[in-house]
């Protein structure tokens, strides 16, 4: 009994840091398929097209007696969900990694809460109540992640190792915008990402609403993704050698994006959100730049550079500043229904509480 009491608690902790590395290894392999010349354009085409496949014969198999029947209205929302999702967010994510790397890519992903704080603030999913403590502390702390992530782009910075070196010249030690201009490329890029899957979030959870079956949706999701990419692939991707996927990296980088990216990462994800709450799993995501630094240095002989160090630390703060007000909001209003429990729930969206529609 005390071994499962304490697999408990381990379980949900490991599944979630599994998932930080799961996501940290995506990037990674593909910037090293792309660094070999493979097409980020192909590669999102061929990922989803594998996860479809995996997907979509789930779907049907899974909740079959209780899922409600497709409707037009239902896939044409999914088609517009999926230009945002997929076509539009994977895709700055595999080209602003191919112009910078890994680690700002796992930087740049900790805006996501914060701008999903703005944009339910925008679209009125959440009450903000500036006189209040916590709105106060949620509204900094998103100001301080959008600081960080424009200090993370604008300044590269020299590299952590040539300062423990000692050898860094002073006039090298503010990188500019003309020697890092493809830093910024992606960095611009990545954040388009985050703002893109912020915008997934809240879209999701108002589909969900209507057709509570999370499974069916990512499966047509995926599959209405690899039909945009590929057509955005024909387009922007002009050598048709481009298309032919070498068995080696590029391979791998299909496989794993399809595997670990889609099927495992969603269904990890909604098991420790099911057990544990969707602000335990977003608390995760700031490991992510840890493992990121680690990998690219081991298998791209990446650099840390001071600029994303910075950045990073101005981003966690916001992060955490955000997750904090949150989490004692959603105690307080647990409080409140306990003291009052004939009192009906708000209609009330809070910041990530999206995610448990979601995956739930």
């Amino acid at each position: 009994m005390g071994l499962k009491s304490f697999l408990v608690k381990v379980v949900p902790f490991a599944a979630m840091v599994a998932v930080e590395f799961a996501d940290v290894g995506l990037t990674t392999i593909s910037k090293a398929a792309m660094s070999r010349g493979a097409s980020h354009f192909i590669l999102v085409v061929y990922a989803n097209a594998v996860g479809s496949l995996i997907l979509l014969p789930t779907s049907f198999f899974i909740n079959r007696t209780k899922r409600p029947p497709l409707t037009f209205a239902f896939l044409c929302k999914v088609f517009l969900l999926s230009l945002v999702g997929i076509t539009l967010m994977q895709n700055c994510v595999f080209t602003g990694v191919s112009y910078s790397s890994p680690t700002l890519a796992s930087a740049m992903s900790n805006l996501i809460p914060a701008l999903t704080f703005l944009l339910a603030v925008i679209f009125r999913m959440e009450k903000l109540d500036v006189k209040s403590l916590r709105s106060q502390i949620k509204i900094t702390g998103a100001l301080l992640s959008i600081s960080g992530a424009i200090i993370t782009i604008l300044y590269k910075g020299p590299s952590i190792a040539s300062l423990l070196s000692q050898h860094q010249q002073l006039q090298s030690s503010f990188s500019t915008l003309k020697t890092t201009n493809n830093w910024v490329i992606g960095g611009f890029l990545l954040a388009i990402a985050s703002l893109s899957f912020a915008i997934l979030n809240i879209s999701q959870a108002a589909i969900l609403k209507g057709y509570p079956s999370e499974i069916t949706l990512v499966a047509f999701y995926s599959c209405f993704g690899s039909i945009q990419c590929a057509i955005v692939a024909l387009i922007a991707e002009r050598n048709p050698n481009a298309w032919k996927i070498k068995p080696d990296i590029e391979l791998i980088c299909v496989m794993y994006s399809a595997v670990f990216g889609n099927v495992m990462t969603f269904g990890v994800v909604a098991w420790c959100i099911h057990r544990k709450g969707p602000v335990f799993v977003a608390m995760f995501k700031p490991v992510g730049i840890s493992i990121a630094a680690f990998l690219s240095a081991i298998f791209l002989g990446d650099t840390l550079h001071v600029g994303s160090v910075i950045g990073s630390i101005i981003i966690i703060a916001g992060f955490y500043g955000v997750m904090w007000a949150q989490s004692k909001e959603e105690g307080k209003d647990r409080v409140n229904q306990d003291d009052n429990p004939q009192q009906l729930p708000s209609n009330r969206t809070p910041l990530l509480e999206s995610e448990r529609h979601v995956y739930v």
